[in-house]
């Protein structure tokens, strides 16, 4: 099929993006896409998030010592706290004009898997993301190292001379530097020496303990010498691998589950050269003539996140209880702030079985007030880590009470092919349902797209 111009531009504010915002509809069609990009790549001024109060930070190793109306008393609280987290992060994908940074954001996020249950160290860690999503690398993963989320989610407060815990230095390698089969497991236990020590105060300042620092000589990657954490992460960094490790990911990320080596390989040598500057990859890959090729264009399913981001970018809502949104995290597999486990949540078609396609489908639907939402949100103990949710609290999360501005929608869509500006992709059956509901509302003309299968590609 021949690309026209308003599917490169979606294609383009898509992935680099969670999608067109309403008002950018009006010029979607002749949209230059090197005026697109001058948006997308605009030096925006950080905002970092903030909650209401002050977050509250829970030492779960003393949690035994609280009697049990103040252990309830804080749980219930810190629990408040990264939910509103959680809803704020969301609000930053739908309204912020930094897209790009919340869109790498949310990369990172699933990249540096964490779980934690303190307020404080999840908001230190998301604003440190966030920060430094359109950065350098390397200063990336060192912070990112450094944050009591990380050293706590992956027990190196345990890793001690003598005693060592390789949980930290393994998954250091594995899953966010060289990827497995680029290191041996005697790297992974030097590395974990390396490593000892590595710790964080209670107010999640991070902290060097000397006394329980092993200062020997180690071997690591081919290299030797008295090396501490910084200096291991500098020598994982001179790897060429690691360029490429990240480049593929990213790659799989923004253009395609299906790799091309060649291209992936051009692009890690530039990331390498480039000293890991994040921005600079993201502008070689948006402005690449075979990132606008027919392969790579509505042919990524939506993630749970992105595809409630993006509804939300086109019609304009108000929420009364936003919390309630969480229970969509919840049933379509991706709440943000509790990955699945280390290796952040799976992607393309993980995405998708018969309880998750059906509420998908529906949500355009349940969300302009014609379905309700008959399926409750499952108590997961092991997503919610001792945060277990009754029956009583999930009842509460079945209505929003979403009221959609139809008028401004409409004003919009009235003189437009509404298909060809909602899907990048078409078949057979998807004409005949536009030619079955041809003589509805514009209102249910747009809910029935946004209620099709293609709806759910990018």
């Amino acid at each position: 099929m021949s690309i026209s111009q308003l599917q490169k531009n979606n294609h383009l504010l898509l992935r680099a993006g969670f999608g067109p915002q309403l008002s950018q509809f009006e010029k979607l069609d002749n949209w230059k896409e090197s005026e697109i990009r001058g948006v997308l790549f605009k030096n925006y001024p950080f905002q970092p998030l903030a909650l209401k109060e002050k977050p509250i930070g829970i030492d779960y190793q003393n949690i035994k010592k609280m009697d049990s109306v103040t252990k309830k008393m804080a749980l219930q609280k810190n629990r408040k706290q990264i939910y509103q987290l959680n809803l704020s992060f969301l609000d930053q994908m739908v309204f912020s004009e930094d897209q790009l940074r919340e869109k790498m954001a949310f990369f990172w996020h699933g990249h540096f898997a964490t779980r934690t249950n303190n307020a404080s160290f999840n908001l230190q860690l998301l604003n440190t993301i966030r920060e430094n999503a359109l950065g350098n690398f390397g200063d990336l993963l060192i912070s990112v190292s450094q944050s009591p989320a990380m050293l706590q989610f992956l027990n190196n407060q345990q890793n001690k001379k003598d005693h060592p815990n390789e949980n930290f230095a393994r998954e250091v390698m594995e899953l966010f530097t060289l990827g497995r089969g680029n290191y041996s497991e005697k790297d992974v236990q030097e590395a974990a020496r390396a490593f000892t020590g590595w710790s964080f105060l209670p107010d999640g300042t991070f902290f060097e303990r000397p006394k329980l620092h092993d200062f020997g000589s180690k071997t690591f990657l081919g290299k030797t010498g008295n090396f501490n954490g910084n200096e291991v992460l500098q020598i994982i960094l001179a790897q060429k691998t690691t360029a490429k490790f990240i480049t593929t990911k990213i790659y799989r990320f923004f253009v395609n589950e299906k790799l091309n080596t060649e291209i992936i390989e051009d692009l890690s040598k530039q990331f390498f050269a480039s000293n890991y500057n994040i921005k600079e990859l993201l502008q070689n890959i948006f402005s690449a003539d075979w990132f606008f090729r027919e392969e790579n264009i509505g042919t990524k399913i939506k993630s749970p996140i992105e595809l409630m981001a993006g509804m939300r970018r086109i019609l304009p809502m108000e929420i009364q209880n936003p919390e309630n949104l969480i229970a969509y995290q919840k049933l379509l597999g991706q709440m943000l702030l509790y990955p699945p486990n280390v290796a952040g949540w799976p992607s393309g078609k993980s995405w998708i079985d018969s309880s998750t396609l059906m509420l998908r489908l529906q949500m355009p639907q349940i969300w302009s007030g014609l379905k309700p939402l008959e399926v409750e949100p499952k108590s997961d103990d092991d997503v919610e880590m001792g945060m277990k949710s009754t029956q009583k609290q999930t009842k509460g999360f079945k209505n929003p009470k979403i009221v959609i501005d139809w008028k401004q929608v409409e004003d919009v869509f009235k003189s437009k092919n509404i298909e060809n500006y909602l899907l990048q992709r078409k078949s057979p059956a998807l004409a005949k349902t536009i030619q079955q509901y041809s003589g509805s509302s514009l209102q249910s003309q747009i809910i029935n797209v946004m209620s099709t299968p293609e709806f759910q590609l990018c």
